[in-house]
C-alpha cells in the first residue's frame, strides 16, 4: 500500500527520535578484532559464491576442467572435485 509524504516524514521523524535518544549499553559494544573476523568470513563468503557462479558459468561454455582448474591455480582433478557437485545443485 502506497505511503503518503506525512507516512514517510513521521516515519523519519520517528527514527530520528530513537537515533538520538539512544543509549548505548556494554553489551551491543564488540571488540573490532570480532567485526574483522566476521567481514573477512563474509568476503570469503561472497567470494566462494562469486567463483562457483563463475564456475558454472565456465563449464556451461564448455571450458574443460583443466582450463578451469588451471584458472582457480589448482588442478583438474581438484577443481572438478571441488565444484562439480555444487554447480549441479545451484
Amino acid at each position: 500500500m502506497p505511503r503518503s509524504i506525512q507516512d514517510i516524514l513521521d516515519h523519519a521523524d520517528e527514527l530520528a527520535a530513537r537515533f538520538e535518544n539512544y543509549e548505548p549499553d556494554s553489551a551491543d559494544e564488540r571488540p573490532v578484532e570480532e567485526y574483522l573476523l566476521e567481514r573477512a568470513a563474509l568476503d570469503r563468503a561472497r567470494s566462494e559464491r562469486q567463483i562457483v557462479d563463475a564456475v558454472a558459468t565456465a563449464r556451461s561454455k564448455n571450458v574443460s576442467w583443466a582450463r578451469i582448474g588451471e584458472l582457480l591455480g589448482t588442478s583438474a582433478q581438484a577443481a572438478q572435485q571441488r565444484y562439480s557437485n555444487v554447480i549441479a545443485t545451484s
